[in-house]
């Protein structure tokens, strides 16, 4: 299928403030000058496996020198020596001063300075992150190794235990690769994720994420999210300017409408205040501070019901499944070697309870007789097993109220259905740009300044989040039954329009993966498998019937996705760049 597939990623992302080394490569490379080093969002995915874009013969650029430009043997030997007694006098210097630093403890509150504990900034904490899960611990990285001092308050410390935020798509992969975070998901178990396969009334199709200009090591990738944001806190607190304290953030300071930082308890009880010119909210869907920095208009679809598949085979290794069953979705995906999440998405606001035995029966007599036979035995094995959980299925577009001093980020900020697993490719794609808008403004407490870049952040993230957005709300209005003919017309024409494959699957699972987050892409494609479902039913022969069902259907569709466009805002998706927005890349002076 992949052989017919005419996409082509794009890199486009914002400039950033890197020096870039140069060094002359031999007379038979292509190149005369190339970048020694290179920001990863300017690397040209190749085959070699490591990132790097390559010369010919497998080389990576700005590695070789000429023979004759290295120095005579005698030279060499002066320089090492005069190396050595330097190296010597600065270790000596030193020493003293290394011995009499205390290890940094990670999660305990006594890392930095008190002064920044006891509030009023005196540690010089530059930025203040609330919540240390997926963005909050990214993002603290992605700032610490910038050499800004942060702060992270964080509720709960220990591993987190829950149901999503388990799979991250390949576009999530590259973001974690451009924050340098990649290794996050390794020793963690975590499995490769390469494209997705469905099933409808016992047929079945699978859809390849189209990762062929890329690495090898590009793919999805699921995992226990408590593993995976662990080893995210543990590389945020690697950094000596990065503080993680445990603690609940109970409200925002405000100063003359800016916010100045935070009061929060610690987990012995004791009331502090920390101050930066920064904070930033990341406090997940649960945020209770949500609504000082904007107007939620939060929806709840639905819920899933949450159980693990133990030693059980999927029927398409490393790829997520689909079930598109009676009443809505059920999904499967592995989430390590010997472990299948399970996920019954269950429509309404009001759940069998499961504490009467009311699920379980719902889940045997309901679900259960849906799902391929493969899956059927270990689906029915989990449930006896009692292990059921439940989440509520959150919406919610963006919809801030910009304010001095203060940034929602992550599922505070904006959630989708998670059916799409979009959720952390989009929380690392916006920690992308404002690590992009940040890096030129080394100093924070200018607040004008700081305020202006932020206002561009929020028109920035636009056509990558509200496609992806916009994708999770119309897949599952689409893929859920309903008893009106032209909506089981479009369920079917979707699954049929997939199955083609070629460009026609390649498309929309680039949209779904994040590689290709381009909104007209996705009205394109959206639009062309209503047709399709109106070209079906038109074929071999019309009549009025079909006629008014098919027209039913393009207005089913219309009435799917333009509302979703209309809450995410048509100008900012479609038309990004007539907002006005203060920096759409670095300063020239700051280059």
């Amino acid at each position: 299928m992949t052989g017919a597939c005419s996409f082509s990623p794009s890199f486009k992302f914002l400039k950033t403030n890197v020096s870039v080394k140069r060094c002359r490569i031999l007379a038979e490379d292509p190149v005369a000058w190339v970048p020694l080093r290179y920001p990863v969002s300017a690397i040209t995915p190749g085959a070699s496996g490591d990132g790097i874009r390559r010369t010919k013969g497998g080389r990576r650029p700005g590695c070789h020198r000429s023979f004759d430009s290295f120095p005579p043997p005698k030279m060499l030997l002066v320089q090492y020596f005069m190396g050595a007694f330097v190296a010597a006098l600065l270790g000596f210097a030193l020493l003293p001063g290394l011995r009499g630093r205390k290890k940094k403890k990670w999660g305990g509150g006594e890392g930095n300075s008190a002064g920044t504990r006891n509030g009023g900034g005196g540690g010089g904490t530059e930025v203040i992150v609330v919540g240390a899960g997926v963005a909050g611990s990214a993002l603290a990285y992605t700032l610490g190794k910038d050499g800004r001092n942060v702060l992270v308050i964080e509720r709960d410390l220990s591993e987190p235990d829950r149901i999503v935020g388990e799979l991250l798509q390949p576009g999530g992969y590259l973001k974690l690769i451009e924050l340098g975070l990649e290794d996050c998901v390794r020793d963690i178990d975590a499995q490769r994720v390469l494209g997705y396969a469905l099933f409808k009334d016992g047929r079945d199709t699978k859809v390849s994420y189209p990762l062929e200009k890329f690495d090898d090591d590009v793919s999805g990738r699921s995992f226990h999210n408590g593993r995976f944001v662990q080893r995210m806190r543990e590389k945020a607190a690697s950094l000596p300017n990065v503080k993680l304290e445990q603690g609940t953030v109970t409200s925002l300071i405000e100063e003359n409408g800016m916010v100045k930082g935070v009061n929060y308890k610690t987990k012995n009880g004791e009331e502090l205040k920390a101050h930066a010119p920064l904070t930033v909210v990341c406090d997940g869907c649960f945020s209770n501070l949500r609504r000082s920095l904007c107007t939620p208009k939060m929806e709840v679809p639905s819920h899933f019901v949450g159980l693990v598949l133990e030693n059980c085979e999927l029927p398409y290794p490393n790829h997520g499944h689909v079930i598109l069953a009676d009443p809505s979705p059920i999904l499967f995906y592995p989430i390590s070697s010997t472990e299948v999440r399970c996920l019954v998405d269950v429509p309404g606001q009001k759940l069998p309870s499961v504490a009467n035995g009311e699920m379980a029966n719902y889940l045997k007599t309901i679900v259960a007789p849906q799902l391929p036979a493969q899956l059927h035995d270990a689906f029915i094995s989990a449930i006896d097993r009692g292990t059921v959980r439940t989440m509520p299925n959150k919406s919610m577009p963006a919809s801030p109220y910009p304010t001095p001093g203060a940034l929602l980020m992550g599922d505070a900020f904006n959630m989708r259905h998670p059916l799409t697993g979009g959720g952390m490719t989009v929380a690392l794609a916006d920690i992308a740009v404002l690590h992009n808008l940040l890096t030129p403004l080394r100093d924070l407490s200018d607040s004008s300044a700081l305020c202006r870049y932020l206002e561009s952040f929020y028109t920035l993230r636009k056509p990558t989040a509200s496609t992806i957005n916009t994708l999770a709300g119309a897949l599952y209005k689409v893929f859920c039954a309903s008893p009106d003919e032209a909506m089981k017309e479009m369920r079917q024409a979707c699954f049929d329009y997939l199955s083609l494959g070629g460009v026609f699957s390649c498309g929309p699972v680039a949209l779904l993966s994040g590689l290709n987050p381009r909104p007209l892409s996705l009205v394109c494609h959206f639009f062309a498998v209503a047709i399709y479902g109106v070209g079906r039913l038109l074929l071999p022969f019309p009549s009025p019937k079909r006629l008014w069902v098919g027209a039913r259907l393009l207005s089913g569709a219309s009435n799917i996705i333009l509302p979703i466009i209309k809450a995410e805002g048509v100008r900012q998706m479609f038309f990004p760049a007539s907002v006005p927005a203060y920096y759409r890349a670095p300063p020239e002076s700051h280059r």
